[in-house]
């Protein structure tokens, strides 16, 4: 196995394109760290960096993708797991049933018990009957919602748990986690010494760039909850797992070609109960952590659609943790902007997208110009076609926002709640010409039926 392990991650794709590096990401983080800091001085819109809009941000991004990677763990097994709502549901009912009685934490490792007999449902249903992956995702949803309705009510409706302020349709409070603050950066204590919070004064004098660092600094290393650090190490975590183990490999042997593996030694069966049980463990850990985090106790609809932004920030980020993570990032920063500057602050963001279509609009006529010598057959004309179409569009869509950015002052509210939903189907749309999930996703597989 170890030689397949070297031959999964070539230096350079087969398509010929570069691969991108650490570098590679740092720089491109730099500019729109730039980019960023360039139209809130030009929009006076200081929540686009605050410390508080980076801090929301993280808040509201931590329970996608703790979704998004029970999905990658599932999908890279070749189960597909549209239930990823359901089992957060699950996840906020069990975590809060446990963390009203006897702790946030042990709240938490019930709801990673609840998303996991989700998970375990699903395993089940696909992996050893064979039942269509998006069926039985459907079904653990409506389960999920239906059966958490049902025990608020038999158990949050009555005796102590009423008494408490629980209810048909929410638990009592639960305690929240304590938070982390970073000592002499952020203002922080140490033994009985509060230090000065430097980043803040920092961020205060609204300085180009410098102050933008500082409030992406402080956000990041003020008042974060431990469940939030906690989350945060998952994601490399579910990377040196998945990509630098012999367990990894398995799992993504299942996902690509699960009889390959059946030859090979691979118990295939297990390998998917594992990932998909893992999968809803995750996806239970998301719905603890908007208990005792993001809120304080469970309410009916509490979940809003996370499982299935999770989901999406998945594909976007091309089954890989890193990619999620950024898809994840990016959907809890709109959200963030809605939540913080509202109108005002999201109209910045219009001349920041005007910035981004010009720039793809030259590459694509940079791309455009360099494919047209070797468009020799009918497939490079129509990328050379397909290039010059992609420009046009960028810099119509750029003219189109440019004109609204120049004659308004604010977004309206209706479209400052949507634009989050809207980066979501946008970036999808954008990316989905390099997507690539596992080749035995959502297939069915049954032992011994290799051809």
């Amino acid at each position: 196995m170890s030689t397949a392990t070297g031959t999964m991650t070539p230096t350079k794709p087969a398509n010929g394109k570069r691969r991108l590096r650490w570098p590679h990401y740092a720089l491109i983080a730099s500019g729109v760290l730039v980019l960023l800091s360039l139209v809130r001085v030009i929009d006076d819109a200081n929540p686009v960096t605050s410390s508080g809009t980076v801090s929301a941000s993280l808040r509201l991004a931590v329970p996608i993708f703790l979704a998004g990677l029970g999905g990658l763990w599932s999908e890279r097994s070749g189960v597909i797991n549209i239930g990823l709502e359901g089992m957060m549901i699950l996840g906020t009912w069990t975590g809060a049933w446990a963390g009203f009685q006897w702790g946030p934490w042990i709240g938490v490792l019930a709801g990673i018990i609840g998303g996991a007999l989700g998970g375990l449902l699903h395993a089940i249903a696909t992996v050893s009957f064979g039942v269509d992956h998006i069926v039985s995702g459907v079904a653990i949803n409506i389960l999920g919602i239906g059966l958490t309705q049902f025990l608020a009510g038999l158990i949050f409706d009555k005796g102590e748990a009423k008494a408490l302020g629980g209810g048909p349709r929410q638990s009592p409070p639960v305690d929240t986690i304590n938070t982390l603050t970073l000592p002499v950066l952020s203002g922080g204590k140490i033994g009985g010494w509060q230090s000065p919070d430097w980043l803040g004064s920092l961020e205060d004098h609204h300085w180009f760039l410098v102050s933008d660092l500082a409030g992406i600094l402080r956000g990041l290393t003020s008042e974060m909850s431990l469940l939030t650090f906690v989350a945060l190490l998952l994601v490399p975590l579910s990377f040196l797992i998945l990509w630098k183990t012999s367990f990894g490999l398995r799992i993504r042997s299942c996902g690509e070609d699960p009889y390959a593996a059946e030859s090979l030694g691979v118990q295939v069966y297990r390998m998917k109960y594992a990932a998909v049980i893992i999968s809803g463990g995750f996806s239970g850990l998301a719905g603890a952590f908007l208990v005792v985090v993001a809120g304080n106790l469970f309410q009916d609809g509490q979940t809003n659609g996370r499982g299935f932004i999770g989901l999406a920030a998945m594909i976007f980020g091309n089954w890989r943790p890193g990619g999620l993570m950024t898809g994840s990032l990016l959907f809890g920063y709109t959200d963030a902007m809605n939540v913080r500057g509202g109108g005002e602050s999201v109209h910045a963001l219009l001349l920041f997208v005007t910035i981004l279509l010009v720039g793809a609009a030259v590459y694509q006529t940079v791309r455009a110009t360099r494919l047209r010598p070797l468009a020799v057959t009918d497939l490079g004309h129509r990328e050379v076609r397909n290039a010059y179409i992609s420009a046009v569009l960028a810099l119509v869509a750029a003219a189109g926002l440019l004109t609204w950015f120049l004659m308004s002052d604010l977004v309206p509210g209706e479209l400052v709640s949507f634009f989050p939903h809207l980066t979501t189907l946008l970036v999808l749309a954008l990316a989905s010409q390099r997507l690539r999930m596992p080749t035995a996703n959502g297939l069915r597989y049954r032992r011994g039926e290799a051809r």
